[in-house]
C-alpha cells in the first residue's frame, strides 16, 4: 500500500506557486517508481489529481533530464538516468554493503536489503536477490513503509531515544520493540508485503542515520538463529570498513 493521500495534501498546501510545482514534480517521481509497470500521461495526472497539461508539462522537463522515459508504446516510467542519481546517495555506504548483501542473498537463499531512516519512514536503499532460489522477494530501492512497521523498520525505531520514538505508537509496539533493544534484532511476518516474513539486525554507523540489513522470504518457517548470526557479521563487516 502507498501513501499517496499524505503526500498529495502536502504537494498542493505549498506556500508558493514554486514549491507546488517543486513537490508535484517530486510525486510524479514518486508514482512512477511506486508503479508495477510504465503509466500514460493520463494515469500519472489521475494519481497526482491535476489537468493532463499539467502532467504533461512537469513529465516532459524530467524527459528531457533524462530522468523519465518511455517505452514503444509511449508510456513512461523513470529514466535511466535515476540509477546513477540513486547510486550517488550513500555511496560509501552502498559500495561496502553491497558485497554483503549479495554475500548473506546467495548463502541463504534470500532477497538481502539495506533499510535507512528516512524522517519517520524506512527506506530501502539497496537490495540483492539470490542467484538460484525457487522464489525469492523483490525488495525495490526506494521502497519506503512507515518505520513502526517490518522488521527492519522496527530495528530502526530500536536505535533511536525513546523520546524519539513515533508518538503513535501502540504500547503493544513498545514492548516488542523493547525486547528488539535486548535481544538485538527484529522479525515480522504480513505486515508490509502480504504472507512475507523478514528478519533485520539494527546496523548503527557513526554519523549517519539510524540503518538495519534485513532479509525477506516467503518460507513458512525461518531458522532465526541462523539468519541473525549471518545478519549479525555483515553488520559488524559493514561497520567496520565504515569507521564504526
Amino acid at each position: 500500500m502507498t501513501d499517496t493521500a499524505p503526500r498529495q495534501n502536502r504537494a498542493s498546501s505549498g506556500g508558493s506557486a514554486a514549491s507546488q510545482t517543486l513537490s508535484r514534480g517530486i510525486r510524479i517521481l514518486e508514482i512512477l517508481a511506486e508503479a508495477p509497470s510504465p503509466l500514460s500521461i493520463d494515469d500519472v495526472a489521475s494519481e497526482l489529481g491535476v489537468h493532463r497539461s499539467n502532467a504533461y508539462r512537469l513529465l516532459r522537463t524530467f524527459e528531457e533530464h533524462g530522468l523519465v522515459g518511455r517505452d514503444s508504446s509511449g508510456r513512461l516510467a523513470l529514466g535511466a538516468r535515476m540509477a546513477s542519481l540513486a547510486a550517488s546517495v550513500a555511496h560509501d555506504l552502498q559500495a561496502e554493503a553491497l558485497p554483503e548483501l549479495s554475500s548473506v542473498a546467495n548463502e541463504l537463499g534470500m532477497t538481502c536489503f539495506l533499510a535507512v531512516r528516512d524522517r519517520d519512514q524506512c527506506t530501502t536503499l539497496v537490495s540483492v536477490e539470490p542467484r538460484h532460489a525457487i522464489a525469492s522477494v523483490a525488495q525495490r530501492p526506494g521502497a519506503s513503509h512507515p518505520m513502526t512497521a517490518g522488521a527492519p523498520g522496527k530495528a530502526i525505531v530500536a536505535q533511536l531515544p525513546r523520546r524519539e520514538w513515533p508518538a503513535d505508537m501502540s504500547e503493544a509496539l513498545r514492548s516488542e520493540i523493547d525486547d528488539v533493544v535486548a535481544r538485538g534484532f527484529a522479525t515480522s511476518y504480513n505486515e508490509v508485503i502480504p504472507s512475507v516474513q523478514s528478519v533485520a539486525v539494527p546496523l548503527a554507523l557513526r554519523g549517519r542515520q539510524p540503518a538495519a540489513v534485513a532479509v525477506v522470504h516467503v518460507a513458512p518457517t525461518l531458522d532465526v538463529d541462523r539468519i541473525v548470526d549471518r545478519l549479525t557479521r555483515s553488520t559488524a563487516a559493514i561497520s567496520d570498513a565504515l569507521g564504526g
